[in-house]
């Protein structure tokens, strides 16, 4: 039996066709994952440094699940870094669910100084803007990465005197 050229070739564009589109399936588009702060709770700390659990509603718009082992975060206040964190945890949110993840996050002396410097530099402001960066390891779709961004409101911050109006 003699295999002809033209039907090689006619099979390696099939083949080829076919991982086409199941490498299409990979890379449909997906929406942003939903991330919120849930709560916040102490931990014991190393010397002049401070430690915190940060638990983290992670919501999955998307019509499939979304498989992690790992998570980081980062958090910026005022423009500066003020916290970071890791874990190796492992798990899923589920196909239009949410799921908590908690990670423990971990704040310097020299970075808490940075901050007390920068809250002098806004005496008298009633907001602090704030940026969280984090992401999910792994998983058939890759690392997916979030940020949240927003403003912390002082209590009672109407009230002073020296107040600067936006």
């Amino acid at each position: 039996m003699q295999i002809r050229p033209a039907t090689v070739l006619l099979r390696l564009l099939l083949v080829g066709l076919l991982l086409n589109l199941s490498a299409c399936a990979l890379f449909t588009p997906r929406d942003a994952l939903n991330v919120q702060v849930a709560g916040i709770e102490p931990l014991t700390g190393e010397g002049l440094e401070l430690r915190m659990l940060v638990k983290l509603r992670v919501q999955n718009p998307n019509d499939f699940a979304l498989d992690y082992n790992g998570v980081a975060l980062e958090l910026e206040v005022n423009g500066r870094r003020l916290a970071s964190g890791v874990s190796d945890q492992q798990g899923s949110v589920p196909r239009f669910g949410e799921s908590v993840l908690q990670v423990p996050m971990t704040v310097s002396a020299l970075s808490a100084a940075r901050q007390a410097l920068g809250l002098a530099e806004r005496f008298g402001e009633d907001q602090l803007p704030y940026v969280l960066r984090g992401k999910l390891a792994g998983g058939v779709f890759g690392t997916q990465r979030f940020v949240e961004k927003g403003t912390l409101e002082f209590p009672g911050a109407e009230l002073n005197p020296y107040r600067r109006e936006p």
